[in-house]
């Protein structure tokens, strides 16, 4: 079955000089499991320290290097095309920052977990840049960051089944992505433009394929390019919608009120871990 665009998003919704909405808060049913997106360019001071619980965070480097540091004790620069995929769970304490004053240019997601899973405990992953697994064809490049697709497997692990990936398109080509029936999935498009399931697709607009059939129901979506000089690259997420209710509160992402208010308490009395003593890495690094 070929999938069909349900709505396409004109472009992201400005925040300030420095960032831009591209999946809003608030619209959890239409997105479910995707809950929040941003592009964000990051300086300093960034984002200091702050707690997460309830979800995942997917943070995508386009440009530049982001400095991150959490209360596992986990430290370290992020470049271009690297992706950090934390697990919040029951709770984390984390910083990103631009390093050595650079700017990063940065896309990050919140990915929702289910009910039963939002204590999970916490987990940090850096995927770098030359160890995506990649599947090829023709004129196509599919750097895989999470999931299958042909015989190629992401290494992120997750709590949610979720298949992530940035697809490059030379000019004239058609790329298809298999997906399961019962997934919704999302094309972003970084640069260039593409007709997606029949409709054009340019740089910053963000297309919706609501699920379309039951779950193990093979569905396609059909990616293709037209003239022009330039590859077109886009970031491809599915996932399985939860269906749960969604109650978030600033860093929280939980099911209900009392959840978010038992966060709170907890991240106050410590339970989150702390702030580790040296928050910086060396100046070389």
């Amino acid at each position: 079955m070929d999938r069909v665009l349900d709505k396409t998003d004109l472009g992201p919704t400005p925040m300030s000089d420095h960032s831009s909405m591209i999946i809003a808060p608030g619209s959890a049913a239409w997105t479910d499991p995707f809950l929040v997106m941003g592009e964000e360019l990051v300086n300093q001071p960034g984002f200091d320290w702050h707690p997460h619980r309830g979800m995942e965070t997917v943070t995508l480097i386009l440009d530049g290097a982001l400095e991150h540091g959490d209360s596992l004790g986990n430290a370290g620069v992020l470049g271009p095309w690297d992706v950090q995929w934390m697990t919040a769970g029951r709770g984390i304490i984390h910083r990103e920052v631009a390093a050595r004053s650079e700017r990063a240019h940065v896309i990050q997601m919140w990915v929702n977990l289910p009910a039963d899973r939002k204590l999970v405990p916490t987990r940090y992953q850096d995927l770098r840049a030359g160890t995506h697994a990649v599947h090829t064809e023709p004129g196509v490049l599919v750097q895989l960051i999470s999931g299958e697709t042909g015989q190629a497997r992401g290494l992120a692990l997750n709590h949610w089944p979720i298949l992530g990936m940035v697809i490059t398109l030379d000019p004239r080509t058609e790329y298809r992505q298999v997906l399961d029936g019962d997934q919704r999935a999302f094309a972003y498009v970084l640069s260039g433009q593409l007709t997606i399931a029949g409709r054009t697709v340019h740089t910053g607009q963000i297309a919706w394929s609501d699920p379309v059939s039951q779950p193990g129901d093979p569905t396609t979506l059909t990616l293709a390019t037209g003239d022009g000089d330039e590859r077109t690259k886009v970031l491809l997420f599915a996932g399985r919608p939860i269906g749960e209710s969604v109650y978030a509160s600033g860093p929280f992402v939980m099911n209900t009120r009392a959840e978010i208010e038992q966060a709170y308490r907890d991240f106050h009395s410590g339970k989150f871990g702390s702030i580790p003593r040296h928050t910086r890495l060396p100046s070389g690094a």
